[in-house]
C-alpha cells in the first residue's frame, strides 16, 4: 500500500506532522501499525469571528494497515486496489470543517455587519454546527517525480448534504538525517457543504449579521515540513501550513479572516 500523502488529523489536533518514512523513523517496513507524537508548541488561527485561535502541544499519530482495511488518524478506509503505481481506497471520515466551531466565545461586539460603530454593545454568539460524517474514494499515486493523493468525498450522514474534491502533491527530499517535504493542494467544496458551515439562516441572523447564503468555491492550501533525525526513534520536526479560504467563505458575516495559518515545531517521537 503506497504511503498516504497528508496524514489525516484528529478534530483537536489540526496540525498533524506528515507521516515520516520507516527509514526515517526506525519503523519496520513489515509493521502494521504505526504509532507516534510530537510534544512541543503550535498553534493554528481560527478564521470565525469571536473565536479564540487553537493552541496545540501534543499531536498524535495512530495508524493500523492491514491487507485491505485500515485506520488512519481518524479515517477509516478499505483499499480495493493496490500495486505499485496506485492505491485506490474507500474512506469514511469526519468533516473537519466543524472544528472550527469548538472554539467559539460569546462576547460584546460594537461593529455592525458594515463595520460601523454601535452606539450600545451587542450580545452575538456564533453559530452551532455539527461533525459530518463523510464518505469518498481516495487515490494515491508516486514516483521519483513526487506523490499524488486525490479524494472525493460526499455526505452520508445528512448533515450538510455536500461534497468536496481534493488534490495534494508533495515531495519529499532527504539527505542523511535531514528531511525537506513541501506540498500543495487545492480542494473544491460544493454550496451545499460550504453554505451549512459557513452560511447565515434566517433564525441565527440578528443586529449584528444579515442572512447570508454561501456558495461553492476553492480553498488552496500549502504546507512545508522538516524534519532532522536525532535516533531512531526521536527527530526535531517543524511544520508550517497555509491555507486560502474560498471567496464565498471568506464573505460570510461570521469569519473575520480569509485565510488560516499554523506552525507546530517539537520533538516528534515514533514507535
Amino acid at each position: 500500500m503506497l504511503q498516504r500523502i497528508v496524514c489525516q488529523v484528529l478534530p483537536i489536533a489540526l496540525v498533524a506532522l506528515p507521516c515520516l518514512a520507516g527509514a526515517q523513523s526506525g519503523q519496520s517496513e513489515e509493521s502494521r501499525w504505526r504509532i507516534g507524537a510530537a510534544f512541543g508548541y503550535g498553534q493554528r488561527t481560527n478564521p470565525l469571528v469571536q473565536s479564540e485561535d487553537i493552541p496545540i502541544a501534543v499531536d498524535l499519530d495512530i495508524a493500523w494497515f492491514g491487507d485491505r482495511w485500515f485506520f488512519d488518524n481518524g479515517d477509516l478506509g478499505l483499499t480495493f486496489a493496490d500495486n505499485d503505481k496506485l492505491t485506490a481506497s474507500l474512506v469514511g471520515r469526519l468533516n473537519s470543517d466543524r472544528v472550527f466551531f469548538g472554539r467559539t466565545n460569546t462576547r460584546f461586539v460594537t461593529l455592525d455587519a458594515a463595520g460601523a460603530p454601535f452606539e450600545q454593545p451587542v450580545d452575538f454568539a456564533p453559530p452551532d454546527r455539527d461533525y459530518a460524517i463523510e464518505l469518498g474514494v481516495e487515490l494515491l499515486t508516486d514516483g521519483r517525480w513526487g506523490a499524488l493523493q486525490l479524494t472525493a468525498f460526499g455526505d452520508a450522514s445528512g448533515t450538510h448534504g455536500g461534497y468536496e474534491f481534493r488534490a495534494d502533491y508533495s515531495f519529499g527530499w532527504r539527505e542523511q538525517r535531514l528531511y525537506i517535504e513541501p506540498s500543495l493542494g487545492v480542494s473544491y467544496k460544493s454550496a451545499d457543504l460550504n453554505n451549512y458551515y459557513w452560511g447565515v439562516t434566517d433564525a441565527e441572523a440578528g443586529n449584528v449579521v444579515l442572512p447570508y447564503q454561501a456558495g461553492a468555491g476553492v480553498n488552496w492550501h500549502a504546507r512545508l515540513f522538516v524534519g532532522y533525525q536525532l535516533t531512531s526513534h526521536w527527530a526535531v520536526s517543524l511544520v508550517a501550513e497555509y491555507e486560502r479560504l474560498n471567496r464565498a467563505t471568506a464573505r460570510s458575516p461570521i469569519v473575520e479572516a480569509g485565510a488560516v495559518r499554523g506552525l507546530f515545531a517539537g520533538l516528534a517521537w515514533r514507535f
